[in-house]
Formats: structure tokens, C-alpha cells, sequence
């Protein structure tokens, strides 16, 4: 027998925990905070796992690594670009084991297989053998991305899968062409850290803006266009190469510059610097999920701020046709309200699981 138990990012938008229980192995998948501040997954009855697999570099997905005593301080498994976005301060290089990006590494003993999800660098699925035919945890994922490629992944009858958006069916194409107006007259376009940063720029550049970017996403550019085991593909380092993005800071950025700056609701980095020069004429564009209580929500609602989609999370079409190609039997959608998306309760029918644990 093996079981899956949810810990976290069921029903809504909250920190990622999931733990299988399998073959005598306890493996948790993912250990994150937020994104609402200080959100975290009930440890209470976890005890001690035998292994954390970390499926990319987000706080939502790993932002509670400071809690890996707690869990017993089991080794750690991520990509190499992933361990390389999160300082040994949060975790000793002792406890890092590196899993590929692509292929089969053990995971306490059993096999695991990755693959790119196409969301953020670094960032894997990860599928598993079990009695009941196989368990698949896709992590964040999108098939959009230019520059992050998703693998798809092999068949597997229970599906843990990201879901963000629900019913949301417009394409990334469609929605780059309303950034790039408002980028035209100047913006700060915010953007996560180890997220869609160096893509954004990418696609403002090719259209004949002249991008800024802040260091973090300067650097982030820098790793992808380098020979590190980034998963990116070689046009798109070359791409990535060609154009000489100039740095942006808090000092010398203009209210007319289009500037790609983390963090991705103004809470931290070169955006909340330019937020503090909120009164110069500075423009805010945010695109990622806005928890309560954070500075883009204050934005917002104070009409400083516009919001506009850009999809690294997948479509209504991007889930279904995910739990037809990996024929599924049970689908668990994960980080929404699922009451809120009819079109995805009734493409999953009688697939659609929201059970907090499952026999897998």
C-alpha cells in the first residue's frame, strides 16, 4: 500500500507539502511559505521523512527549508539550478543532493523520474512508481515558455497537478501584446526571482523596447546564457547573449524606462526601491498572483498600479489534455478553489479527486 497526503495547496493558493508514503519510504515533495507572508504547511504530525524533493527554487515551494531539523533533517533533492538559487544559509551543502534535470535518480532508495516543467529555472517534475500505477507531482508547470521547456512526462494514474489558473484559457502571445503597449510609455514590470525575468526582457527586446533589468534578473540572464545546466535551449541562450541589457538601479531608473525588476509583488529588490519613488511618475505592472497584505495589493486598490496576465502556470486545455496524455484515473488540481473553475471540475468528471489523502 502507498498514500499520498496533502499537506498544503489544496483548495486555494497556499504553500506546496506533499507527502507519499511508499515501499517503507516517507519522501515529502516540496516544503514552501506563502504566498500569502507567513503561510506555512501544518507540521504537527508529520515527523521525521526520509527525503525532501524540491521541485524549483519558489518560497511557495521551499520558502520553509529553515524547518528541515524539524522534519528530521533528511537529505534534500533538487536540480543543480535549483540548489544554485538558494544561498547555503538556508540549507548546508551537506544535506544538497543534485538530481538532473531530465532522467532517474534515487530518492531514498527508490527510483524518481524528472523532467523540465517550463515554469522557472531549475524547476522539475517528478513521477514516481506506486501499486497503483504510478504517482506524477508536476510541480509549477507551463508549456509556454520560450526559454524553460517542458518534458512531457509518462504516464501515470495519479496526478497532482497545478492548476493556478482554473478556467483561464487566453494564450501567452495574446497577453504579451497588452505588456508590451504599456511597456512602450515606461513601467516596472515585477517579476519573481528565478522566474520569468530574462523572458519578459527577451520578448521586450525582440519587439524593439530597450529593456532594463534589476541584478537579480540580470543575473538570472547571465546563468541561462551561460553553459550552465540551466535546461534552456541553445537559440535562446544565443538569444539571450545577443542583447546587452543595461542594469537598472534605484538611483539612475527614469519613470519612462521599461524596467524587469524582482520581487514580484514590490515586497523586496529594486521594486521596492522604485516604489518608494512612487510620486516621480513610476508605473507598476503586476502579473503574478497577489496575496492579501502585500504592496501590490495596496497599489491596486489605491489605482497606482495596473495588472495584467502572464501565463507560467498552465490553461484550462494545458490540464486536460496533461491528465488525458498521462492517462490518469485521478486527478487532483492543485493551488485553486476548484468550486471557481466549472470548465475544469467538468472536462476532469469523474478524474477530479480532492480527497486530503489518497491510496496511490
Amino acid at each position: 500500500m502507498a498514500r499520498l497526503s496533502i499537506l498544503g495547496g489544496l483548495g486555494r493558493k497556499g504553500p506546496a507539502a506533499f507527502l507519499l508514503e511508499v515501499e517503507g519510504r516517507r519522501i515529502l515533495m516540496d516544503l514552501g511559505e506563502g504566498p500569502v507572508p507567513g503561510e506555512r504547511p501544518c507540521l504537527d504530525k508529520l515527523g521525521a521523512v526520509d527525503a525532501l524533493v524540491l521541485s524549483h527554487a519558489h518560497m511557495d515551494h521551499c520558502g520553509a527549508l529553515d524547518l528541515h531539523t524539524r522534519i528530521g533533517a533528511p537529505p534534500v533533492h533538487a536540480s543543480a539550478a535549483t540548489w544554485a538559487q538558494i544561498p547555503p544559509e538556508r540549507l548546508a551543502e551537506r544535506h544538497r543532493v543534485v538530481v538532473p534535470l531530465e532522467g532517474v535518480a534515487e530518492v531514498a532508495g527508490l527510483a524518481m523520474r524528472f523532467g523540465r516543467s517550463g515554469h522557472a529555472l531549475g524547476g522539475v517534475w517528478m513521477r514516481i512508481d506506486t501499486p497503483r500505477g504510478g504517482l506524477l507531482y508536476t510541480g509549477d508547470w507551463s508549456v509556454e515558455s520560450e526559454i524553460f521547456p517542458f518534458d512531457p512526462p509518462p504516464a501515470a494514474s495519479t496526478l497532482i497537478v497545478d492548476a493556478s489558473y482554473g478556467d483561464r484559457a487566453q494564450a501567452l502571445e495574446d497577453q504579451f501584446d497588452r505588456i508590451r503597449a504599456m511597456a512602450q510609455g515606461g513601467a516596472v514590470l515585477c517579476v519573481p526571482a528565478a522566474g520569468r525575468g530574462p523572458e519578459v526582457a527577451l520578448r521586450l527586446a525582440r519587439a524593439g523596447l530597450s529593456p532594463k533589468v534589476c541584478p537579480v534578473v540580470a543575473r538570472e540572464i547571465r546563468l541561462l546564457a551561460g553553459d550552465f545546466e540551466s535546461g534552456c535551449v541553445p537559440e535562446i541562450r544565443a538569444a539571450l547573449a545577443a542583447f546587452a541589457f543595461a542594469l537598472a538601479d534605484g538611483g539612475t531608473a527614469r519613470p519612462g524606462d521599461a524596467i524587469v525588476a524582482t520581487e514580484a509583488n514590490a515586497e523586496a529588490g529594486l521594486a521596492t526601491a522604485l516604489r518608494a519613488r512612487l510620486g516621480e511618475g513610476f508605473r507598476f505592472l503586476f502579473s503574478s498572483h497577489v496575496p492579501a497584505g502585500t504592496p501590490a495589493e495596496a497599489l491596486l486598490q489605491a489605482g497606482a498600479a495596473h495588472w495584467l496576465g502572464w501565463n507560467v502556470h498552465p490553461r484550462l486545455g494545458d490540464v486536460l489534455d496533461l491528465a488525458d496524455s498521462c492517462a490518469a484515473r485521478r486527478v487532483v488540481p492543485l493551488f485553486l478553489n476548484v468550486s471557481e473553475a466549472p470548465n475544469l471540475g467538468a472536462g476532469l468528471g469523474d478524474r477530479l479527486c480532492l480527497d486530503r489523502t489518497i491510496e496511490v
